[in-house]
Order: C-alpha cells, then sequence, then structure tokens
C-alpha cells in the first residue's frame, strides 16, 4: 500500500513538470519572426497583390475588346457597294483593256467569322482595234474602240481570319455566271472576227478582304481581287480590286 502511494506521488510530481517542459518547447518555437522574415513577407505580398491587380486590368481589357469585336462582327447581314477596276485579256493580237466597274453584294454570317456572300458585279472598259489585213472594217472610223461589258453574278464563302475591334482581313472564294456583251458597240459587224462572241460563261473570282470600321455598324472596305472567266474558247485570268462602303444590321 505504501509503495502505490509512493507511484502516485511521484507521477503527481512527474506530470506538472513535463507539461511544463511542453509550454517552454511550444512557446520557443512559436517566436516571432526577426524584422528581416518580415519585410520578406510584406515584399511578397505586396508583388502578389500587384500581380493580381495586373492580372485583373489584363481581363477587363479582353472583356472589353472581346465586346467591341462583338459589337462590330455580332451582325448577321453585311451589305456592301462601291466600284472597281479589272485589267481584262482580249483574244490575241488584242491587248489587255482597263475596265472600271461597279460591285455590290450581301453576306450572311453564320459565327462572327464566317459568311456567304452574293455579289454583283458590271464590268465596262473599250477596247482598240487596229487595221488588219483582210478585215478593213476593223479600223475604220467608229469600229476602232468599241465599248464592251461583262456582267458576273457569283457565290461563295467568306472568312475573317484577323479581327481586330477597328478593322478586320478575310479571304473570299466564289463562283458564279459571267455575261458578255462584246458586239453592241459595233455598227452591226458582229465581233469583227478579233473580240469574244456574245454570251455567257463561268466565272470564278477569289480575294483578299481589308475592312476597316468607322463605327461598329459602318466600314470602309478595299478588296484586291483575281476573276477567272471562260469567253470564246479560251480563259481570261484578270486582277483587279473593289472598295466601297460595308453596312451591317441584324445580331446574332
Amino acid at each position: 500500500m505504501s509503495s502505490f502511494r509512493r507511484i502516485a506521488l511521484l507521477l503527481a510530481l512527474i506530470l506538472p513538470a513535463l507539461y511544463v517542459v511542453q509550454a517552454e518547447s511550444s512557446s520557443s518555437s512559436g517566436n516571432p519572426a526577426t524584422p528581416a522574415e518580415d519585410q520578406a513577407q510584406q515584399a511578397a505580398a505586396q508583388d502578389q497583390g500587384q500581380l493580381s491587380v495586373q492580372a485583373r486590368i489584363r481581363a477587363r481589357r479582353q472583356q472589353r475588346r472581346a465586346a467591341a469585336i462583338h459589337d462590330a462582327y455580332g451582325h448577321l447581314y453585311e451589305i456592301y457597294a462601291g466600284e472597281g477596276y479589272m485589267r481584262f485579256r482580249l483574244p490575241s493580237p488584242l491587248q489587255r483593256v482597263n475596265e472600271n466597274m461597279w460591285n455590290a453584294g450581301l453576306t450572311r454570317y453564320f459565327s462572327e467569322r464566317l459568311g456567304v456572300s452574293l455579289d454583283a458585279r458590271g464590268i465596262y472598259g473599250t477596247a482598240f482595234i487596229e487595221p488588219q489585213e483582210g478585215n478593213p472594217q476593223a479600223g475604220s472610223v467608229g469600229l476602232g474602240k468599241p465599248a464592251i461589258s461583262q456582267y458576273a453574278v457569283m457565290l461563295g464563302p467568306s472568312y475573317r481570319f484577323y479581327t481586330q475591334p477597328r478593322f478586320y482581313i478575310a479571304g473570299r472564294v466564289m463562283g458564279g455566271i459571267a455575261m458578255g456583251d462584246f458586239t453592241g458597240d459595233t455598227n452591226g459587224f458582229g465581233t469583227l472576227g478579233v473580240l469574244y462572241p456574245n454570251g455567257s460563261t463561268y466565272a470564278a473570282n477569289a480575294s483578299i478582304i481589308a475592312e476597316y470600321n468607322i463605327s461598329p455598324n459602318l466600314g470602309f472596305r478595299i478588296s484586291p481581287d483575281y476573276t477567272l472567266t471562260g469567253f470564246g474558247s479560251s480563259t481570261q485570268n484578270s486582277l483587279g480590286y473593289t472598295l466601297g462602303l460595308v453596312y451591317r444590321f441584324g445580331k446574332q
């Protein structure tokens, strides 16, 4: 019985001592940081705060840019009209002809980038026909410079591959039909043996479109293009451009 009492007394003395030692160890491990450590922690917190502010600024800029792009290109329809120029090849030995044109069309967009365009154009020029052996009428007065014209209606996809709030660059390919009038100004002498016969043929066009936005609904475009036609028994490879105003309407 006395040994049990001695053991209990010993435990009563040891347990408080262990508690004091553990408390001192905890207090020593939780000592306040040194001034250098405080500065390092504050600098890290400031850097993190600056990065967070910059990230928020970039996010807001991206949101404003996306909203401006959608305001400009989130329309269902786009109509355009203007004028242009084309360098058209006549049958050999005639030279190429400088032709002026009008151009108008409508594009239906299925997204901010992809649409389908219906394009119409009328092209007018003057051929120069020199006197030719065996065809004296070809060089007579009033027949040496007959007016010629072509009309084309084409359809095809258009895709904006680079967009910014103020401008975009797109590519377009189209195919359709072209009609040519080469005898209307020949005083009944027909094609004079040197011009293409009147008639219709295929037409294909490829162009790069650059457009500057005056407002979200209104823009100015210029479009260098290549046109392929098949008048007569040959093909005509013609280079030119169109330019004009564009109006967008209808929200997607």
